[in-house]
């Protein structure tokens, strides 16, 4: 995901007359204001609390079957359905594996302290739940549309697991705020992202970029789903690889400093006083500030109660909603507690925490943080690895969010036709975010994606049950069975638990 709304600069209304300047600063300012609502304390603590009262619900079993979920990731399925398991898995981690995962870990590191990093696994952990539950309600409820392809995700459940006047009017405002978000941290933000990043580190430039993002996104997301997820299989896993070998190098050749690192971190998590950690104590923070800006960014960076990723565990092939479940929630597993926590560590073991950029004269955060982290090992090489990340994790999450939209447009509007056309016109508006700064539009994004989670952990919590029903029956009928060596495959009419 991308950046939280707080990072993004306010419009300078300088350039713009003045009235018009500062009616726009007014609306900046309105979105900056709902924002703090949407993303602030509150909700987060709902989207936690939701992940707590889930995990105990379902009796710790997505705790306990982690290990069994990755084992099933790679196994065929031809059930209904779309694209594979592995497809449908890889499409969720395109959307959620972004940048957020190198500049939100060390902007978070900054504002909350190293400790943020134990906060921001500990919120993943029951993360797994939340992202097991959506995903299994969105299978259990998905339908097939006029053309014979998979429809579901939170929409769905509440308009077929709920029902009534309340779970349509619903489900129309999630899908509302999708499609409005799809735009924004889906496409816009991330192409932005990567044009700036390959005009620092290569000199490219960004109408360059532009265009050939724009070629990129029409020859994959004009064929739909088969399309993004044959091409999600390959680059998801590829860019992760490449992230994990030159992270771990980094850590391995700092090891001296690891323990020091690890010791501060978990330090500063547990601190009930305001601390100092990074270089010269220059990082000072409380357990919780720690525990804010770890949360928030557990939050942003998988999406898990958000609702995004269960539309893509509704595409995939599978004999039971709660197979899938497990499936997807992986997807939290390799975002946050691996992706997020090589960032954190690469950062803490280098000792540049803490360092005053002197160009600014303010701490090195975000970005550029994470570079001066790897040129501790890599020296004028890390610019260029950590652009190449960046700029393959934004690539796919527009692959990933433009799925997102479109299914949620689609449940809006059946029509065949706008949907092709969402599919041209989401692949254009990348020129725009790669050219452009439109702070306004990036802010109005971010509130629609926060106001997601609203209808959706409603949906969690009203349709427990039924969450708890597919994961209990799948124990028993399937988990017991194959962690004792056979291989169990449900026709289709056991999808749902009896």
């Amino acid at each position: 995901m991308t950046l939280p709304p707080t990072y993004y600069k306010i419009v300078d209304v300088n350039t713009l007359d003045h009235m018009k300047g500062l009616n726009v600063l007014d609306l900046s300012q309105l979105l900056n204001d709902v924002n703090d609502f949407v993303w602030g304390p509150v909700m987060l603590a709902l989207l936690v609390g939701t992940g707590i009262f889930l995990t105990i619900r379902l009796k710790f079993l997505p705790w306990i079957n982690l290990v069994y979920s990755i084992k099933m990731i790679f196994r065929k399925s031809d059930h209904e359905g779309d694209i594979s398991p592995f497809q449908s898995l890889a499409t969720a981690l395109s959307a959620t594996v972004g940048t957020g995962n190198i500049v939100g870990v060390a902007t978070a590191m900054v504002l909350g302290g190293p400790g943020a990093l134990v906060w921001m696994w500990i919120s993943a952990l029951f993360g797994l739940s939340t992202k097991y539950g959506e995903s299994v309600l969105a299978v259990k409820y998905r339908e097939t549309n006029s053309v014979g392809e998979m429809a579901g995700g939170p929409m769905y459940a509440m308009k077929n697991g709920i029902g009534g006047v309340f779970g349509r009017v619903m489900a129309c405002l999630f899908a509302f705020f999708a499609v409005c978000s799809s735009f924004g941290i889906g496409n816009m933000t991330q192409a932005n992202s990567i044009s700036s990043a390959l005009e620092t580190s290569f000199a490219i430039p960004t109408t360059t970029t532009g265009l050939i993002l724009v070629i990129c996104a029409l020859s994959i997301l004009l064929r739909g789903i088969r399309s993004i997820g044959a091409v999600s299989s390959i680059i998801v896993p590829g860019m992760a690889v490449f992230y994990f070998i030159f992270a771990v190098i980094a850590i391995l050749l700092n090891i001296g400093n690891l323990p020091a690192g690890l010791a501060e971190i978990f330090r500063m998590a547990f601190s009930p006083e305001a601390a100092a950690g990074g270089v010269g104590g220059a990082v000072v923070a409380s357990m919780m500030t720690a525990m804010r800006w770890g949360v928030a960014r557990g939050v942003f960076s998988n999406e898990a109660g958000l609702g995004s990723a269960p539309i893509a565990a509704a595409a995939a092939r599978t004999d039971h909603a709660s197979r899938q479940g497990y499936i997807n929630m992986t997807g939290t597993f390799f975002d946050t507690i691996i992706i997020c926590m090589l960032t954190g560590l690469v950062i803490s073991s280098s000792g540049m925490l803490g360092t005053i950029d002197p160009s600014t004269g303010k701490l090195f955060s975000g970005a550029q943080l994470t570079i001066i982290a790897f040129s501790s090992v890599f020296g004028e090489y890390a610019k260029y690895i950590v652009s190449m990340s960046l700029s393959l994790f934004a690539f796919t999450t527009i692959l990933g969010w433009e799925y997102y939209g479109e299914k949620s447009l689609e449940y809006l509007i059946s029509n065949r036709q706008v949907i092709y056309m969402y599919r041209f016109f989401f692949s254009v508006i990348t020129f725009v975010g790669a050219t452009q700064t439109l702070d306004v539009v990036w802010n109005f994004s971010d509130t629609m994606n926060g106001l997601m989670a609203i209808p959706n952990l409603i949906c969690l919590l009203i349709l427990n049950k039924d969450i708890a029903q597919e994961c209990f029956h799948f124990q028993e009928v399937v988990v017991e069975r194959e962690k004792n060596g056979e291989i169990v495959d449900l026709n289709d009419h056991l999808h749902s638990a009896h």
